[in-house]
């Protein structure tokens, strides 16, 4: 049996009412988007202040994590096909594209020819990017990233979970602090414990024992992760910075826009309730 439908009477307004209704909204949005301003504004100087400490505790990182990488850079070491992949990133959003950033440079190593079978997340934001196209490739995750400063000990048991697995090399994929308004995905090859124990470069000046070497390896990879979870630690907070204050200038404009409608709106309805008295009082006459 067919339902005959129902049919809603709408009562039409006068035209002063529907110009106070308009008023009430642009009342409303202007009231919104203020409040939004005022959100940005205080994030975009919560964010200076962080970026100010993660800027200052990048400089001593920076020093170690070059120094580390300077043996693996000044050597040849063999790069066999078991690859391991870090994506670091953070579990915190609203600082533009940084996540995305390191998500595209991960995609296209894993639509190479050299595809990505291993891999290794730190923060939810990298993994929820990755999930669904290399889900199956993830050896570990790591999330609580971002929400404070990370500490040595933090680069300490990432490093012991990516020496927990087989690989020939291991790629640090992360964002490389370049100044305020500039960051870069960068990737810092690592080679395995047993590249370097092939390479006959480290045998050149003293003998050095297979423990040796495997704390000298332990180390350095910390070392190497630490550094880079401070590059990306200052990378994310100038990219906040920058995306909050582009916020508050977009709130700014907005407002300024919406007054602008508010006034016209509101001049309007006035010049048409005189008219209406007006032409009442000539009926009258």
């Amino acid at each position: 049996m067919a339902v005959p439908m129902l049919r809603t009477s709408v009562m039409l307004m006068p035209g002063s009412a529907r110009g106070m209704a308009t008023l009430k909204d642009i009342e409303t949005r202007l009231k919104s988007v203020k409040n939004i301003r005022k959100i940005t504004s205080s994030m975009k100087m919560v964010s200076a202040a962080k970026f100010s400490r993660a800027e200052r505790a990048l400089k001593p990182a920076r020093v170690y994590g070059t120094g580390a990488a300077s043996l693996y850079e000044k050597n040849e070491f063999e790069q066999g096909s078991d690859r391991i992949v870090v994506a670091i990133s953070s579990d915190r959003g609203l600082c533009g594209g940084i996540h995305s950033g390191i998500g595209r440079h991960i995609k296209a190593l894993q639509a190479s020819d050299d595809a990505v079978k291993k891999s290794i997340i730190i923060g939810d934001k990298a993994k929820a990017i990755l999930v669904k196209t290399m889900g199956d490739t993830f050896l570990a995750t790591f999330n609580n990233v971002g929400k404070k400063p990370s500490s040595f000990s933090d680069a300490l048991d990432i490093a012991e979970e990516i020496l927990s697995h087989d690989f020939d090399s291991a790629d640090i994929i992360y964002n490389n602090f370049v100044n305020v308004v500039s960051y870069k995905a960068t990737t810092k090859p690592v080679p395995s414990l047993a590249a370097v124990e092939a390479n006959e470069a480290i045998y050149l000046y003293d003998e050095v024992d297979s423990e040796v070497l495997r704390c000298y390896q332990e180390f350095t990879l910390a070392n190497l992760v630490h550094h880079s979870l401070k590059e990306q630690e200052a990378s994310e907070q100038s990219s906040r910075m920058n995306a909050m204050e582009n916020a508050t200038r977009n709130a700014g404009d907005m407002i300024d826009s919406l007054t602008l409608q508010y006034n016209r709106t509101r001049q309007a309805v006035i010049t048409r309730e005189l008219i209406e008295i007006i032409s009442g009082a000539n009926a009258l006459e």
